[in-house]
C-alpha cells in the first residue's frame, strides 16, 4: 500500500513539473525609442545584450525613429507595441483622447533644465528677462518658464524663444541664444565641458516645477499585451540593477551594442551622469505625481482637461 502511494505521489509531482515548465515560443515585442540609442536607454540595451529579455520569454526588436514624432503615432495606430516617451507629452496627448498609456518608467526624475554658460552674463534666473532661450521641440515651455520666472516678476512673454533644432550646444556657445531649454543635463553639460565652455543648470524641479518622470514606456491603452509588458519590465529592471551594481561593466556591455556609434567621449561622460537616474522599479508608478503634473499643465493652459489616470496608465 505504501509503495503504491509513493508511486502515485511521484507521478503527480512529475506531471505537475511538466505542466508548470513548458517551453513556450517567446512573445515578440517591438520597441521604438524616442530617438537614436544613447545612455538614456542603458537598462534596455543591457537587458538585450545580457539575454534578460530571452530569460523572461520575450523577443524584443529595438527600433530608432527617423522622426521623433513617430513613436506615439505608431503606438496609437498599433504599428509598434511599446515606445519610449515622455511623461509630460503623454499627459498632453492623453488629454486629447489618444489611446496611449503609461507602461513602465525608464528614467524617474527630470533631466531637463534651463542651461546657461557658467562664465556668461546670466548668473540667476532674474537675468533672463528680455533674453533669448533656445529650444528644439515644442512642449510645455510656457508653463515651465512662467513658473521659473514668476518670483522675479516676469514670464514667458518677456523672453524670446528661438528654435535652434538640434544645435543646442553650438547655439549657446556662439551667443545665438542666452540659455537652453529642453537640453538634458546628462548630455548638454558634458557637451559644453568637452568644448571647454562649461555650463550651469537651473534644475526645473528645484525652481517650482513639479517633479516628473523624464522617460517612460507607452503602450496602446486598448490593445496592450500586459503579460508581455510585465515580462519586458522584469528584464528592464534586471538591466537597471546590473548597471547600479556594475556601472563600469555596464558601460562596456552598453557600448558593445553599437561600438562605432556609442563608443565616444560624450557618451562615456553621459553614461556616468545617467546611471543614478534609472528607475530601479520600472513597473511601479506614483499616480499622485502624474496627477500633480497634469494639474500644473491645466493651471497654465497647456492642456484643456486633466486626463483620466485609469485610462492613462496600464494596471500592471
Amino acid at each position: 500500500m505504501l509503495n503504491k502511494l509513493i508511486t502515485v505521489v511521484f507521478a503527480v509531482f512529475f506531471s505537475a513539473v511538466a505542466v508548470a515548465t513548458p517551453v513556450d515560443k517567446p512573445i515578440e515585442l517591438t520597441l521604438m525609442l524616442e530617438w537614436f540609442v544613447n545612455p538614456d536607454h542603458g537598462p534596455i540595451i543591457i537587458a538585450q545584450q545580457q539575454g534578460y529579455f530571452a530569460d523572461e520569454g520575450v523577443k524584443v526588436t529595438i527600433q530608432e525613429p527617423a522622426d521623433p514624432d513617430l513613436p506615439p503615432r505608431l503606438v496609437a495606430a498599433g504599428k509598434v507595441d511599446l515606445a519610449v516617451y515622455y511623461q509630460t507629452s503623454l499627459t498632453q496627448v492623453a488629454s486629447e483622447g489618444l489611446p496611449l498609456a503609461w507602461a513602465g518608467t525608464l528614467i524617474a526624475t527630470p533631466l531637463d533644465g534651463l542651461i546657461v554658460l557658467k562664465d556668461g552674463p546670466i548668473k540667476s534666473l532674474a537675468d533672463l528677462k528680455g533674453k533669448s532661450i533656445g529650444f528644439s521641440v515644442n512642449g510645455t515651455e510656457k508653463a515651465i518658464l512662467n513658473t521659473l520666472f514668476k518670483p522675479y516678476g516676469f514670464g514667458y512673454d518677456d523672453i524670446k524663444m528661438v528654435n535652434v533644432g538640434w544645435n543646442l550646444s553650438s547655439s549657446l556657445m556662439t551667443g545665438r541664444v542666452d540659455a537652453l531649454l529642453g537640453a538634458y543635463r546628462n548630455f548638454e553639460l558634458n557637451s559644453l565641458k568637452l568644448h571647454k565652455r562649461p555650463g550651469k543648470i537651473f534644475a526645473l524641479e528645484e525652481n517650482g516645477v513639479p517633479a516628473y518622470d523624464e522617460l517612460i514606456f507607452i503602450a496602446n491603452s486598448k490593445s496592450a499585451n500586459k503579460d508581455a509588458i510585465r515580462r519586458f519590465l522584469r528584464a528592464v529592471e534586471r538591466g537597471a540593477q546590473f548597471i547600479a551594481n556594475n556601472p563600469g561593466q555596464g558601460w562596456e556591455v552598453f557600448r558593445s551594442y553599437k561600438p562605432r556609434e556609442l563608443d565616444n567621449k560624450l557618451n562615456r561622460l553621459a553614461w556616468d551622469d545617467t546611471v543614478h537616474y534609472f528607475a530601479l522599479r520600472p513597473a511601479v508608478v506614483d499616480k499622485g505625481r502624474y496627477q500633480r503634473y497634469a494639474e500644473f499643465l491645466k493651471a497654465h493652459g497647456e492642456i484643456g482637461k486633466i486626463p483620466d489616470l485609469k485610462t492613462m496608465m496600464l494596471d500592471l
